[in-house]
């Protein structure tokens, strides 16, 4: 048994960089990944026994919090009858009704394994749906790390992608056309260029990949516009904020429908999961039914859908998403404060339960292609608040969740812990 001490050089020897996703490695940081034991509540403490309060939450996917007992106790109750079957059950047909009751644009909907898998098969129904091939995405957002999404902008302000990944050919991102976010312009531009072999318009209705930008009023109206216009397919990734804006999802907030929705994070209570749905016309096309494949030996597993299944009940009954917005802003306005008495250039970004922090002088709100981000400064305040108890996500570029088991105690903590790490990067400055 390894100590706490060499935990992740062991794990080097076993993982690729220690860690099963890129970002848990902590490079951008410069220390050494922390090791997680265990989690309570709106806490969580790593292997030395150090207590943090959490603002990651499994990257948005803990809304009640760590280790909610309605959520563990029907994951018990499901792996004690069996962990997987291969085979249809009721609860999976439970938590496909409870998501198309919640969800404004969801008639039917399709469980799989993740975020990544529920968007790569949306495009995947889309495409076979319209019979076209082309697809529009927005630069910043991060869909999965599937091939034909992994497409970063090229030479021009809106153009084909360029793969973003090694190992990812060309071809597999020559159908990808990739704009700014926000900018209607470009939109419009795109549509009269490519409208007649588009088959979807893919977008966060909030970015939440790059840090919180909501979009600019009108814009997510547009785009159903532009789709209606064109005969494609508008999806809307809302892996993040399903379930977390409010019970039918950003879409219900904006008032915007989509044709197709892709969820995971929430409805998984923390265990790994996935769907995408939307109109039972486009639906219908997925196999069985139809000619567009997709399966999943793990799909709809009984412990996934259960562990859904309590915290959907629970967020239906609690509608809890007044009281996670106000405190989201009351500590949103500590962190501002905090900034402004340490003379730093910090913009907070909210919308909802979700918050990020821009240590930038251009504002990020109108996401353009063009976003500034002293990394180096987001670094040193990290590493700040990690020594407070204070545990943020780990990226300046992604986004920092609240949940229903923060109470005022660890926001006015975390209030006082930015002041002192904001003063620490003002003096490091």
């Amino acid at each position: 048994m390894q100590t706490k001490d060499n935990l992740f050089e062991y794990a080097r020897k076993y993982i690729p960089g220690g860690v099963n996703s890129p970002v848990r490695s902590f490079q951008s940081i410069g220390i050494d990944p922390v090791f997680m034991h265990h989690g309570k509540g709106a806490s969580i403490t790593d292997e030395r026994g150090r207590s943090y309060i959490d603002y990651c939450m499994s990257w948005g996917a803990l809304i009640a919090g760590h280790a909610d007992p309605a959520v563990t106790d029907n994951i018990i109750d499901a792996a004690q009858k069996g962990t997987s079957f291969g085979t249809a059950t009721r609860k999976e047909v439970e938590l496909a009704r409870m998501i198309a009751e919640a969800v404004p644009s969801i008639d039917r909907v399709r469980l799989v394994n993740s975020g990544t898998e529920a968007v790569m098969s949306a495009v995947r129904l889309a495409r076979g749906y319209t019979g076209r091939d082309k697809v529009v995405k927005f630069e910043g957002a991060y869909h999965g790390h599937a091939d034909h999404l992994l497409g970063r902008a090229g030479s021009g302000a809106a153009t084909f992608g360029v793969p973003d990944c090694a190992g990812v050919p060309e071809d597999f991102v020559k159908h990808t056309l990739v704009l700014p976010f926000n900018d209607p312009e470009k939109l419009e531009d795109a549509i009269k260029e490519h409208g007649d072999s588009l088959a979807a318009i893919v977008t966060e209705p909030v970015m939440a990949n790059c840090g919180v930008i909501p979009p600019r009023d009108g814009f997510l109206q547009q785009m159903r516009e532009a789709a209606d216009r064109c005969g494609a397919v508008l999806i809307f990734d809302e892996v993040i904020t399903g379930f977390r804006l409010s019970y039918g999802g950003a879409q219900q907030c904006y008032g915007v429908t989509p044709d197709i929705t892709c969820l995971g994070k929430i409805i998984g209570g923390g265990m790994p999961v996935g769907a995408f749905g939307g109109r039972k016309e486009i639906m219908n096309h997925l196999a069985p039914d139809g000619d567009v494949y997709q399966a999943g030996t793990l799909s709809g597993n009984p412990v996934s859908v259960s562990a859904g299944i309590a915290i959907l009940d629970k967020l239906e009954a609690l509608r809890p998403y007044k009281q996670l917005r106000e405190r989201t802003e009351r500590l949103c306005r500590g962190l501002e404060k905090g900034a402004e008495q340490a003379d730093l250039d910090v913009e907070v970004s909210r919308t909802g339960s979700m918050f990020s922090l821009f240590f930038t002088a251009l504002p990020p709100v109108d996401y353009n292609g063009a976003q500034q981000q002293d990394t180096e400064t987001f670094a040193h305040f990290f590493r700040a608040m990690l020594k407070q108890g204070i545990y943020m996500s780990p990226s300046a570029f992604e986004t920092n969740f609240l949940s229903i088991a923060h109470e005022e105690k660890d926001v006015e903590k975390t209030v006082e812990g930015a002041m002192r790490a904001f003063e620490l990067c003002s003096n490091t400055g």
